[in-house]
């Protein structure tokens, strides 16, 4: 049984996210993320080139000059026209001190908001709060693969984090979400070291690596935001729109599969809206509404962008189909149907958790049943006390075939049905009992996860 936006559970579960641990022998799916890499995979660290030497931000008074003085005048030596009268400089240097001041006022100021009592890399006005990119960098004619890697290929990083006490025993991927040093990543590349208060790091394209923290997790929803002071100076990738999109439209997967950082795989979009649940054990799974896609996705990928050719992300590829084999290990590999997080939910709950730390998600307060998939509808198993499902009058037994006039066929696209609004909202149910069609009408509750 399953909490129709609670709890999850991996009863029938079709996929499973990239990465460790290892699901059970009998799961057909695995997640995309956590691949347990061997030293050799971990990219060697890289020294960037100097750049040039900085230029002095004050402007170069000009040369001395002569003046030409009128007839009969008295030959009196004009001042050369760069000299500046002797009581301006100590009212140069006074406001200068002033500036310094007021600078270092601002800067403790935009450290104390990127440390406040929220969690450290919180933010107070979330996204709206940094500094994210909008605009697609590429024009529609420039759309080819080339060029969208060119453009994404520096905002995509590579996770490496500790997993079961082993240093750089698990490795992802992710993007740079702002200019503030946030990264963006999928909640089970990082689970088991944030669990664990074990070492982060994201590493760049240059294989320069940067000790990163969690700024906050959603297993509900298999993401997390890393922050990072000294991965300021990174690209923030653009963010577009999943709702945009068309299947059969072309998407690039940009990440680290197996551990080989920054590769690029390409495909279209195979369907949207797809109903997927990932997660490594029925406490820690995740419901998605999905973007599916053939682009190649293995163990590594988990948390990198996938992109359209405008060179935006729509989407974090978090999940990939596997038939229970192992390629690698465990681990089955790419057979050419993998999942991404929708860009609009990764946006909703990494704002949530810069402002606070942690995410929400929406409940109801009932429980239903994952595995059946007759496509008849998701059966209410339970109904909680004191409950959204109570209050509207649902009941063990009914049956809910519809959220807000779309079609529910199973108790998984109940779940993301649900998730794919916000707490707060309220949505119309219909409902078959004893033969006949009923219309509930429930305000959406939330939980934390």
């Amino acid at each position: 049984m399953n909490d129709a936006g609670q709890t999850p559970s991996a009863d029938g579960d079709p996929t499973q996210p990239i990465g460790d641990p290892v699901p059970p022998v009998d799961e057909p799916t695995q997640p995309v993320g956590a691949h347990r890499a061997a030293p050799s995979w971990v990219p060697p660290t890289h020294q960037q080139a100097g750049g040039p030497a900085p230029t002095s931000q004050w402007p170069a008074f000009p040369p001395p000059g002569t003046q030409s003085m009128p007839l009969g005048a008295a030959a009196r030596p004009a001042p050369p026209r760069g000299r500046v009268s002797g009581w301006v400089w100590p009212l140069v240097a006074g406001l200068a001190l002033v500036l310094g001041v007021a600078g270092g006022v601002v800067g403790s100021v935009a450290y104390e908001e990127l440390s406040s009592e929220a969690g450290p890399g919180t933010v107070s006005d979330g996204l709206a709060g940094v500094d994210t990119v909008e605009a697609p960098p590429l024009a529609v004619d420039d759309g080819s693969i080339a060029a969208v890697a060119e453009e994404l290929l520096p905002s995509t990083v590579q996770i490496s984090a500790d997993l079961d006490g082993q240093a750089n025993g698990a490795t992802g991927s992710g993007f740079v979400l702002d200019r503030q040093g946030h990264v963006v990543t999928n909640n089970h590349v990082v689970a088991d070291a944030a669990g664990a208060d074990g070492k982060i790091e994201v590493v760049d394209q240059d294989g320069e690596r940067y000790d990163a923290e969690v700024v906050g997790r959603s297993p509900v929803y298999d993401l997390a935001v890393l922050y990072s002071k000294d991965a300021e100076g990174l690209t923030p990738a653009a963010l577009g729109s999943s709702g945009a999109l068309r299947v059969g439209e072309g998407v690039v997967a940009i990440g680290s599969p197996l551990g080989l950082s920054s590769t690029v795989t390409a495909g279209i979009v195979s369907a949207l809206q797809r109903p997927v649940s990932t997660g490594d054990t029925a406490s820690e799974s995740s419901y998605i509404n999905a973007v599916q896609t053939d682009a190649a996705i293995n163990p590594g990928n988990s948390g990198g962008p996938l992109v359209n050719l405008r060179g935006q992300v729509v989407g974090v590829n978090s999940a990939i189909a596997t038939t229970g084999g192992g390629g690698f290990g465990s681990e089955s590999g790419n057979i050419g149907v993998g999942f991404a997080i929708p860009i609009e939910q990764v946006r909703i709950t990494a704002d949530q958790i810069l402002r606070t730390g942690e995410a929400r998600y929406p409940v109801i307060g009932a429980e239903v049943q994952t595995g059946q998939r007759d496509g008849s509808g998701a059966e209410i198993g339970k109904v909680g006390d004191g409950t959204p499902a109570e209050d509207s009058g649902l009941r063990a037994g009914d049956m809910i075939v519809a959220v807000e006039e779309d079609r529910v066929t199973d108790g998984i696209a109940l779940i993301v049905a649900i998730r794919s609004h916000q707490p707060g909202e309220t949505l119309e149910f219909t409902v078959i009992r004893d033969g006949d069609e009923r219309k509930f009408t429930i305000t959406l509750d939330s939980e934390v996860g």
